[in-house]
């Protein structure tokens, strides 16, 4: 089998890459060992999140620091074996996340997330998947007074830099928004463009049915090795060889590993994270996504119930689950929305988010190899940023003009 271009994995960045290449006439093969959308991408929290311009830091405020020591937040969980395998990674994480470093870090950032919803936009219509968008926005509640004000002043900047929109809600203005909630909540902002998704899982596969119905082609297999040949690259996968001119690296957190077979050992660690679905009892409902920010989890109403999902838990990727995370968040969620009702799984569903310290993802060509092209390490957001990453790269392979400048994001700066 040969094809001009392979893209290797097919989550929302995958699948937004082989789009993209398609619809400008390359022949496309898009491979995974399991369908689109079904590993990180299915697991989210089902936001396009346009006003997300700033990255989460690694905390560096000591009362924070040590309240993480007894390992019992919500937000982040550890564990010693998770911590000493990513050690250094988590070192420069802690340093990039220095103001001084931040400040150059966000308007980088910003410069994908800005092209977030637009790049969504004609996928979402080319897929027939509007059904699945909501465009009402989010809540990001806070019950803290001081923290509600640090972050209206940070939406304040970012209205002013990077063109999020928002309104600032107080307790009253809230509760008329979600009358559900429980009581001594110090108010909400609410993030105004940017878009939900019913079904995150979904809406990658109904952009890679697009992608199939523009040409291109998708194999579920295991791809067991890859070595440059005389015509490209050669793939050895459990359907069989595969030769390619280029080959697109877009694995998410198995990226890392899968590359140092290449020689590239770059700074990839993990934040894995859990999610479960809930009914909600009689009469009860939420109308909006809601994120208790300061407590650190996501309560999203979706086609599948009310999926809580939680914060970051720094462990090996393929480390056995804990469930104690998760347990601790639905606590809390049913302090905030009383009416949460029964779990609706058996399991919880355990996934990764791949991460870099400088928390930009790696988009461009491989420092040493001749076609081979770098799509991975964006954090919380590859959901969000899959289109636009689709985007710059493919203009990128095709030698145009890109849509922002991409030295930020060029391997070669680790």
């Amino acid at each position: 089998m040969s094809r001009e271009t392979v893209v290797l994995g097919a989550g929302m960045v995958g699948v937004s890459i082989a789009w993209h290449l398609a619809r400008r006439g390359r022949s496309v093969l898009l491979v995974d060992r399991l369908p689109p959308g079904r590993e990180t991408s299915y697991g989210n929290g089902g936001l396009i999140q346009r006003e997300a311009v700033r990255p989460y830091t690694f905390p560096r405020e000591l009362s924070k620091l040590l309240s993480s020591l007894p390992n019992r937040r919500v937000d982040i969980r550890y564990r010693w074996s998770g911590v000493l395998q990513f050690a250094g990674p988590l070192f420069d994480y802690w340093r990039y996340s220095s103001p001084r470093h931040y400040a150059r870090i966000i308007p980088e950032y910003a410069s994908l997330i800005a092209l977030s919803t637009q790049e969504h936009a004609p996928m979402i219509e080319a897929a027939g998947a509007r059904e699945l968008i909501g465009k009402e926005g989010w809540l990001e509640v806070h019950r803290s007074q001081t923290e509600l004000e640090r972050r209206a002043l940070e939406a304040e900047d970012s209205a002013r830099r990077f063109g999020v929109t928002h309104d600032l809600l107080d307790g009253q203005g809230l509760a008329l928004k979600e009358p559900g909630l429980g009581g001594g909540l110090a108010g909400a902002i609410h993030w105004t463009n940017s878009w939900s998704v019913a079904d995150p899982g979904e809406l990658v596969a109904a952009y890679a049915r697009s992608f199939e119905q523009s040409g291109g082609e998708f194999l579920q297999a295991e791809v067991r090795g890859v070595r440059q040949a005389e015509s490209g690259w050669r793939l050895d996968t459990d359907q069989g060889g595969i030769d390619a001119r280029d080959v697109v690296v877009a694995l998410g957190p198995w990226a890392g590993s899968w590359l140092r077979d290449l020689g590239y050992h770059l700074p990839t660690f993990v934040k894995r994270g859990y999610h479960m679905h809930y009914g909600t009892a009689e009469g009860q409902r939420i109308d909006h996504w809601l994120a208790d920010a300061d407590i650190g989890y996501i309560l999203a109403p979706m086609r599948a119930g009310i999926r809580l999902t939680t914060g970051a838990e720094l462990a090996p990727l393929d480390a056995p689950s804990s469930h104690d995370q998760l347990a601790a968040a639905e606590c809390k969620a049913r302090e905030l929305f009383p009416g949460l009702g029964e779990r609706l799984e058996a399991q919880p569903w355990k996934g990764a988010r791949p991460c870099l310290p400088d928390m930009k993802p790696v988009i461009g060509p491989a420092p040493r190899h001749a076609g081979l092209w770098f799509a991975f390490g964006h954090g919380h957001q590859g959901f969000t940023m899959g289109p636009a990453t689709g985007r710059v790269l493919s203009e990128m392979m095709e030698g145009e003009p890109t849509a922002v400048d991409m030295a930020p994001f060029r391997a070669e700066r680790f």
